[in-house]
């Protein structure tokens, strides 16, 4: 006969006291949950008089299509080139920041930066501000919204004398809402190519 390694434990062999055990166990925790019972489920009902408020609606930002651009191109049409929408002024409704400008058969027109906004009604979107001209010949990349903020790079010219193919001035720029108007400043580490 060959011996277990593990000693026989006394809980192996069954015996009546264990069924009487876990008997009395069983009708312990049944007459204890038919005693202790959680409390009946209620729900908030609005008193007569208030109104329920529910989620504010997600407001569409406004589209660029159909927007008239302060913009001049003569017999060719404004084309918007980039855009970017985000809540710049706090107000729980998005804006959309445009890039537009002159869709010209040849060299690189100048671009115009501009800020759309709906009014309350939900109407059609207009232009509110203008953050860059189209007359201060300049070309825009890297047009981005973050933290209640417009952030772009500028490219544009040290002088007249510098042909209209080869900007040679590159500036951050960046322009937060102060609750009347647009402020514009120059990002830390700006720099000119």
């Amino acid at each position: 006969m060959q011996q277990s390694a593990v000693p026989e434990l006394a809980h192996t062999h069954t015996r009546p006291i264990h069924w009487v055990a876990t008997a009395t166990a069983v009708a312990g925790v049944i007459a204890l949950s038919s005693v202790v019972q959680p409390g009946s489920a209620t729900a908030a009902q609005p008193t007569p008089g208030t109104e329920v408020k529910s989620a504010p609606a997600v407001v569409a930002p406004p589209s660029t299509a159909g927007v008239h651009f302060p913009l001049e191109c003569g017999p060719v049409k404004a084309v918007v080139v980039k855009q970017a929408t985000g809540d710049l002024d706090g107000d729980g409704r998005p804006e959309t920041v445009a890039v537009v400008h002159c869709d010209a058969p040849m060299g690189t027109p100048p671009d115009g930066v501009y800020v759309l906004t709906r009014g309350t009604d939900g109407g059609r979107a207009r232009v509110v501000a203008t953050l860059v001209d189209p007359k201060n010949r300049v070309t825009v990349t890297d047009l981005a919204l973050r933290a209640r903020a417009v952030t772009a790079t500028l490219l544009g010219y040290s002088s007249a004398d510098v042909p209209s193919c080869c900007p040679d001035v590159k500036t951050p720029a960046k322009w937060h809402w102060n609750g009347g108007a647009f402020l514009r400043s120059t990002p830390a580490g700006a720099h000119s190519v």
